[in-house]
């Protein structure tokens, strides 16, 4: 049963401030720290490729010493806000009534709410008191195309379904003041947040691009590489140096493999969906398809525009790819890695 992407839409927080603009904070967060590793950290900010990035906070409480649960309080309140909004202008992208929708995918690693994400959005919309839902919380960036991939499954066992996929992500408020470590240090330089909705149909006579597949792949004995430990202050990033060469030794299983059950090859792809997961991912990402004379333009834009917002920046991607128009029987290959650590993939047609 053919399942299509109908809808992508974003919403960006109020909060926002240029690299130029973050850099006064920094003198004020590493006060008393060594000049030499300042240095290195204003540099690691400056060539990130971020240009801009949003919060759900105004900068000045990033980098105040606030608790875990005030930060947590901030975003289970903004969330709700940003998922609404988003939601809302998707659904009216499509023309469709909210309470046509069936199925409710939200997804968020960056705060702890329970009940989830989609319980306020069941209220805030006024959706069917029988939606199925669904709350991913824990797999990072690769969970906005796992959510795809889930709603799509969902999708192809019963025509005429409609499915929203609601991604809202707020690195900044797991932001570790306290924490000089390079994983903290990168995760601030390169990450910001934001919210993105996508809606799926399975309706005979939906429009927009085709899931012809979609997968997952597990890297054996990898739990360390990616992801949050739960401390006393909030979220710790953990984030392994060695993920851009751990991804680059399984592309060819990761990439591949996938296309080649689809009897298909990367000079048969048109468009290149990546996750933004950072310069260095992109950077050696970028070297692997060009290889086969593509690229991932949209993927450093986006990165560029607002930097790595977790499980939502692919939709971005996407949503950027759609408004090019794409031809009819083109073809898309979304790609995210997450923690456990894993790959995503989604191949698309339009």
């Amino acid at each position: 049963m053919s399942v299509k992407i109908v809808s992508v839409a974003r919403q960006i927080p109020k909060y926002s401030r240029t690299t130029a603009e973050i850099l006064p904070f920094l003198d004020q967060w590493l006060c008393g720290q060594d000049r030499r590793f300042v240095r290195k950290v204003k540099k690691i900010f400056e060539g990130a490729q971020v240009d801009e990035r949003y919060s759900i906070m105004d900068p000045e409480e990033v980098f105040t010493a606030t608790s875990f649960e005030d930060k947590n309080e901030v975003y289970a309140r903004e969330v709700v806000l940003l998922g609404a909004q988003v939601l809302q202008k998707a659904l009216d992208q499509a023309g469709w009534n909210p309470q046509s929708l069936d199925y409710i995918i939200t997804v968020s690693c960056t705060g702890i709410m329970i009940p989830s994400l989609d319980a306020y959005l069941i209220n805030e919309l006024n959706l069917r008191q029988d939606i199925v839902r669904l709350p991913v919380t824990e797999m990072g960036c690769a969970a906005g195309v796992s959510a795809i991939i889930y709603a799509g499954n969902f999708l192809r066992s019963y025509r005429g379904k409609r499915a929203a996929v609601i991604a809202v992500e707020s690195p900044t408020a797991t932001f570790q003041l306290e924490d000089f470590s390079m994983a903290n240090v990168v995760s601030a330089a390169i990450f910001g947040d934001g919210a993105a909705c996508v809606l799926l149909s399975s309706d005979e006579d939906a429009d927009g691009p085709e899931i012809l597949a979609g997968e997952m792949y597990h890297f054996y004995n990898n739990e360390h590489m990616m992801g949050f430990k739960l401390t006393n202050s909030g979220l710790q990033m953990i984030l392994d140096i060695e993920v851009p060469d751990l991804i680059a030794e399984h592309f060819p299983a990761v990439v591949h493999s996938f296309l080649a059950r689809q009897n298909l090859e990367i000079k048969d792809i048109n468009h290149f969906i990546f996750h933004p997961g950072g310069k260095k991912i992109v950077q050696m990402v970028e070297s692997l398809f060009a290889e086969a004379g593509k690229n991932i333009d949209a993927t450093k834009e986006i990165l560029r525009l607002y930097g790595n917002m977790s499980s939502a920046t692919v939709l971005y991607v996407l949503e950027e790819i759609m408004n090019q128009k794409p031809l009819k029987g083109e073809k898309g290959l979304m790609l995210s890695f997450g923690p456990g650590f894993s790959a995503q993939r989604v191949l698309l047609q339009w």
